[in-house]
């Protein structure tokens, strides 16, 4: 048995290069989309017919593909990564269309990353490099981390990670969300209400998943919630966040600053408002690229694939009720 698998994500030639290989050893058929980006419904709708599986990024899996005759042989969505707000996961298990993912995976690199952010901004690091490297000697005074309080808005398993390492700064950590973990209550997290989190919290950092309830949560009237010398943090989804509202408050020095890593449209575009924000440390959707952390995670998406096409159940899926399925187009042993 043979399958053709499309790969949209530029991992699978960089830190998941042996991923591809394994698929290709497992006598699958490796396409890879150029270029690499997050690919529309519309691209997809050329790239995939004749096609069983898709090694995915970010890509838009909209109710008419997923429906439509050119995905008629996909049979899994292998998602590189955690997030499926793009995925139309009741039109995917309607069509028995199995979709994996990678959860848990990738806390420790993204909690890690929203740290480097967080101090970057803080202590004003990628401006004192833009100086030197253009010759000047310019030092700048920035905020203390030590000490202060930290809001943690999605306190999951990464927002959790992301509590862990504040204590090694001493940091108060404050956390809102709609379910409290016990895991991070021991941790010493204090569980309060958004309003409160915004105006108590030196830093803010976004973890939470995009849903209805949380799209463009982050707007302007909680933007002003926020103290003078506070700062932002988005290693979420763009999505959270009302990018316009954001560029503004950092124009108007409202806040201290954001650093912010995702982006509603990806890549960023060339005259998007962040372009040119002041005290705005952007990064391109880069928290979860480690090289150990990519190569686990590149592994487990090809793993997945070759799973099913084998007549096994992948390791871990969104929609395990597909499985119950008489729409399931895979073939289980």
């Amino acid at each position: 048995m043979s399958w053709n698998i499309l790969a949209t994500p530029g991992t699978i030639v960089g830190i998941g290069a042996e991923s591809a290989d394994f698929l290709r050893k497992n006598d699958c058929k490796v396409t890879i989309a150029e270029p690499f980006r997050a690919q529309s419904a519309a691209d997809l709708q050329r790239l995939l017919p004749g096609i069983q599986a898709v090694y995915a990024g970010a890509d838009e899996f909209s109710t008419e593909l997923l429906a439509s005759s050119e995905a008629a042989e996909l049979r899994i969505i292998s998602r590189w990564g955690v997030g499926f707000e793009r995925i139309d996961v009741d039109t995917a298990t309607a069509h028995g269309i199995v979709i994996a993912y990678t959860p848990g995976m990738l806390d420790e690199a993204v909690a890690d990353y929203t740290f480097a952010l967080l101090l970057g901004i803080a202590r004003r690091i990628h401006t004192a490099h833009a100086s030197m490297i253009t010759g000047e000697w310019a030092p700048e005074c920035g905020h203390d981390v030590h000490g202060k309080t930290l809001g943690i808005i999605g306190c999951g398993r990464i927002g959790t990670a992301v509590a862990r390492r504040a204590a090694g700064f001493n940091l108060q950590v404050l956390a809102c969300d709609p379910a409290p973990n016990d895991a991070a209550k021991k941790l010493g997290v204090e569980f309060v209400p958004l309003e409160s989190l915004l105006a108590q919290s030196d830093f803010v950092s976004r973890h939470a998943a995009v849903t209805p309830e949380t799209k463009g949560l982050m707007g302007k009237a909680q933007l002003n919630l926020m103290k003078p010398d506070a700062y932002l943090i988005n290693t979420g989804r763009g999505a959270l966040v009302d990018e316009t509202a954001l560029a503004k408050v950092l124009d108007d020095s409202s806040i201290a600053g954001a650093a912010v890593d995702t982006f509603v449209e990806e890549p960023l575009p060339k005259e998007h408002p962040f372009r040119t924000a002041k005290n705005l440390l952007p990064a391109p959707h880069q928290a979860a690229f480690s090289n150990e952390t990519g190569r686990k995670v590149s592994a487990a998406c090809a793993e997945a694939i070759v799973d099913l096409m084998h007549g096994e159940r992948p390791k871990m899926v969104l929609n395990p009720e597909v499985f119950d399925s008489p729409q399931l187009r895979a073939k289980l042993n």
